[in-house]
């Protein structure tokens, strides 16, 4: 009976598949076979872009070359390239730097058929210059041995990291570089204001150790014990506790509320396989791709039809629509401003990791 349920499934997620790319033109994929190479930027985990990249270039015979780059990293550079980019597409990462160079017309407008598969079009930019492909949930990575063996609780809220015990125990990352950390900023701020929000990052700059240069980077330490207290994406805490066996992590969505993240895929304008471009953009919308992702140690809630959420994130008893009203135009507007308000508030020192 168990084998049955399952071939049937397997059968319905391939008539997805195939219902998924029936709007993609052979036209394209002609086209896109002509050029015949793609070059990716990718804020994802490497382990999960290189399967994608993979799999693409097996499916269409595309020589496909990714590059593993923060969102930070990728802005920068595009920024500095100015319309003349040395890659084609973006994939992965959290979509506030999407909107930042979407708003400095860095990123190509495009209307992917398989748009058509994204469960709101709250997960993609209304310009059409950026679609999501999955969601994380920001919240505390706690190592339980190490705040046992000081006595102290785990965190439940946001205040509560600003106490004096918690001096040199947390970890964030570098908002120069990480988008989990823009995203952070654009949180506080959503929830506070902005006066009372670069209040809460002054007290809170207190008590950080380490500024990482990726926006995984504290949960990386936290099972280590390296760091105690980790502020990021809770389904970069699951890679830590399924894959890597820490089972003294402890995930809190914070009480008072919290952000998230919208992890996208765009194109760059003025990319030189613009054909390859747009159909890598249309196979990261299908459930082909999004389907491998908890198969390459990614576990964030995917915002695409007719795939299964991962089945491991679901044993953490995360809610994905348990946060805030995300405001995705403030943070398109207003993140640079807010970033630079940040270190004008909590300066700048050798705590903040830039490599």
């Amino acid at each position: 009976m168990k084998k049955s349920i399952a071939l049937l499934l397997s059968l319905l997620l391939i008539l997805g598949i195939t219902f998924a790319n029936a709007e993609i033109s052979q036209e394209l994929i002609d086209a896109a076979k002509q050029e015949g190479k793609l070059v990716v930027y990718g804020s994802c985990e490497e382990q999960y872009l290189l399967a994608v990249c993979q799999k693409f270039e097996e499916t269409y015979g595309i020589k496909t070359s990714p590059q593993r780059l923060s969102t930070g990293e990728v802005y920068a550079k595009i920024s500095e390239e100015k319309g003349n980019p040395s890659a084609d597409v973006w994939f992965g990462g959290t979509s506030d730097p999407y909107s930042e160079a979407s708003k400095n017309n860095l990123l190509m407008p495009y209307e992917p058929a398989n748009a058509s598969n994204l469960v709101s079009d709250l997960y993609k930019d209304k310009d059409g210059k950026w679609y999501g492909i999955y969601k994380g949930i920001l919240g505390f990575m706690c190592n339980t041995e190490e705040l046992e063996r000081m006595n102290l609780p785990v965190p439940q809220d946001w205040d509560d990291l600003l106490k004096p015990e918690y001096k040199g125990l947390i970890w964030l990352s570098n908002p120069n570089t990480a988008g989990t950390a823009k995203v952070f900023i654009n949180t506080i701020v959503q929830m506070r204001g902005l006066d009372n929000a670069l209040e809460y990052f002054k007290a809170l700059n207190e008590n950080i150790a380490q500024y990482t240069k990726s926006g995984s980077g504290p949960s990386k330490k936290v099972g280590l014990g390296e760091c105690v207290i980790g502020i990021g994406f809770l389904h970069d805490g699951i890679t830590q506790i399924v894959d890597n066996g820490y089972d003294n992590i402890s995930l809190v969505v914070p009480a008072s509320g919290t952000g998230y993240e919208v992890g996208a895929t765009a194109i760059f304008e003025g990319a030189k396989n613009v054909n390859a471009a747009k159909l890598f953009v249309e196979f990261a919308l299908s459930p082909e791709c999004v389907s491998i992702a908890p198969e390459h140690g990614t576990y964030s809630f995917l915002v695409i039809k007719d795939v299964e959420q991962p089945a491991v994130a679901q044993q953490f008893n995360l809610d994905p629509n348990n946060t805030i009203e995300y405001n995705f135009d403030d943070a398109k507007e207003n993140t640079s401003k807010y970033v630079e308000a940040f270190f004008a508030a909590v300066g700048e020192d050798d705590r903040f990791q830039t490599k």
